[in-house]
């Protein structure tokens, strides 16, 4: 992008957003507070870089274009779940009724780009090798640096059985790789529970934390005297999708007392959600979680909740992070602007989106992405042939390291 090009998107996206925000215009503003007349100060000098840019610049700018790119990226400095959308991006969100066949990415925004949060195990996402970490440079021919999230997921969206491309950067590989997979309806898949230690250590992996799967895992832990189950392993590796409030639910069935997580804003009342004892179902079997990069959001609140409230000890690698609420602003051109007005914090006091959930136990993957491998070939690949190739590496993995020092360590525990 050349410099007065960025020049001329800051200086517009300045003034334009402290207008909306602190509804003020050009003829002139009066502050009530030092921080305003701070903001107020600062229109006046953007004000007149502005005028130097229309006047002076090479060419006439493109303001509509610029000013819509201005104000995506102002709004992305804040956070990753803020989002600037044009009069014609708001429509199409609005009249997006979700439940659209997708390809099985979580996804959110890391410098600036699109970036794989988790990926849904037997998806064509994961079939295509995807991973954790990779980034997705473009969606088709659109580049995601230019696109809000908002957007970015609707187009991750679309009819079951249509073709969803993507220009992939993965870690250690420079490279772009042209990735195309075919959209399918999502299937929810049953909680998975295995039995450790001739069934003395209850395994259990929510593939997402909705209503469904969080009445899955109560029923499993209510059923747990009668198995003979003494020890819980959570395995919240690469949960990332889900509810804030039935991840406090699940959360609360392990917990007889103590903050599970507060939400606080700048114009949010600070909102305390306390264990409730009644709806405790176990408090007192030793448990194990497994975190990893792609656990987010809902998977942070109950790793978090149980580590602080030293209910259970974690394994594994520190969370991705994430953890706002987000308010819709429509604007009076048909735009809008999707803004976090509250975060979430950890029981003791760290705000998730910013810091994640370190885990006690710090034990990296040892599942190949594949990543450094076949640097010199064919950047084009289909998803059969990414399957294909794919198949001695990620599910190939004879020892999971991170699920194996997490059974050693409940082992150790006393019943």
């Amino acid at each position: 992008m050349p410099k007065i090009t960025k020049i001329l998107l800051l200086a517009v996206s300045v003034v334009l957003v402290l207008a909306v925000f602190l509804g003020v215009n050009s003829s002139g503003v009066s502050a009530a507070s030092e921080p305003q007349e701070g903001a107020y100060r600062q229109i006046n000098v953007y004000s007149e870089v502005l005028r130097h840019i229309q006047t002076d610049y090479v060419e006439e700018p493109n303001i509509n274009l610029v000013t819509n790119g201005a104000l995506r990226g102002l709004l992305e400095s804040l956070d990753a779940d803020s989002s600037y959308l044009t009069p014609e991006d708001y429509k199409a969100y609005k009249a997006d009724k979700g439940g659209k066949a997708q390809v099985g990415l979580n996804v959110s925004k890391r410098f600036g780009y699109a970036t794989v949060v988790s990926v849904v195990p037997g998806s064509p996402a994961d079939k295509a090798n995807l991973n954790d970490g990779d980034i997705i440079e473009a969606i088709g021919t659109q580049d995601t640096r230019d696109m809000s999230l908002a957007v970015i997921r609707l187009m991750l969206e679309g009819d079951a059985g249509s073709e969803l491309s993507v220009s992939v950067v993965r870690p250690r590989k420079a490279a772009p790789e042209k990735v195309t997979m075919t959209r399918v309806l999502p299937m929810p898949q049953p909680v998975g529970e295995t039995m450790y230690e001739n069934s003395s250590i209850l395994y259990l992996k929510p593939g997402v934390l909705d209503h469904d799967h969080v009445q899955q895992v109560e029923a499993k832990l209510k059923a747990m005297p009668k198995a003979g189950n003494k020890k819980i392993l959570l395995d919240l590796r690469d949960v990332a999708a889900g509810d804030m409030q039935e991840a406090m639910r699940l959360a609360n069935m392990l917990l007889k007392s103590g903050t599970i997580a507060t939400l606080e804003g700048q114009k949010v009342a600070k909102q305390t959600f306390a264990a409730d004892p009644s709806k405790a179902i176990n408090t007192t079997s030793p448990v194990v979680v497994l975190v990893n990069r792609g656990t987010a959001g809902p998977g942070e609140i109950v790793a978090a909740a149980l580590l602080d409230n030293k209910r259970a000890d974690l394994v594994g690698e520190k969370t991705f992070g994430e953890g706002s609420q987000q308010k819709t602003f429509e604007l009076a051109d048909g735009a809008a602007l999707i803004l976090s007005v509250a975060k979430y914090e950890s029981p003791s006091g760290k705000k998730l989106e910013d810091e994640g959930v370190t885990p006690g136990v710090l034990v990296a993957s040892n599942i190949d992405d594949g990543s450094a491998d076949d640097e010199a070939g064919d950047d084009t690949m289909s998803t059969k042939e990414h399957e294909a190739a794919a198949t001695p590496k990620k599910p190939a993995v004879a020892v999971d390291d991170q699920l194996t020092k997490a059974l050693d360590l409940l082992k150790s525990k006393a019943a």
